[in-house]
């Protein structure tokens, strides 16, 4: 059974990876080098639909991670899920406190009322998860080396 908790533990946490790493590395590049206000419209669409999913998958993921630790306390790997687990919540806390605002106020944009510094909101947005998606990424690798 712990097994199994360790492989669908490590897929979900996986598969959050990957949509956070394409957001990073191909959504928004894609996004940017779109034309008038297409980019930023599809900036605001991806807030509102990736804002209400990624809450249940971080906190999701996070408890799985404290999940799997309880049950393989003294199982080898143990400090490695520990590690994994601080990070995921060091990647709540970045996300509540500098993504989410930012976020917030994106999702509700429109050309017509978008405030004059919104790509520089979206710039320092971007900034934020790259450190974020690299803390996502360490969890991640983390949790695939206790598998071994």
């Amino acid at each position: 059974m712990l097994n199994a908790l360790e492989v669908f533990t490590t897929v979900i946490v996986g598969v959050m990876v990957g949509v956070e790493f394409s957001v990073a590395f191909v959504i928004n590049p894609i996004l940017n080098a779109l034309p008038e206000d297409s980019g930023q419209l599809g900036h605001a669409h991806g807030g509102r639909m990736l804002g209400a999913v990624m809450p249940v998958w971080y906190i999701g993921s996070l408890v799985l991670v404290a999940v799997w630790a309880i049950a393989g306390w003294h199982h080898h790997g143990t400090g490695l899920v520990v590690t994994a687990g601080a990070l995921l919540i060091l990647s709540v806390v970045m996300s509540i406190l500098l993504l989410v605002p930012i976020n917030n106020r994106n999702k509700m944009w429109t050309p017509d009322n978008r405030p004059a510094d919104w790509k520089e909101q979206l710039n320092r947005w971007g900034r934020f998860h790259y450190v974020r998606v690299a803390v996502i990424i360490a969890a991640f690798a983390l949790l695939v080396t206790a598998l071994t």
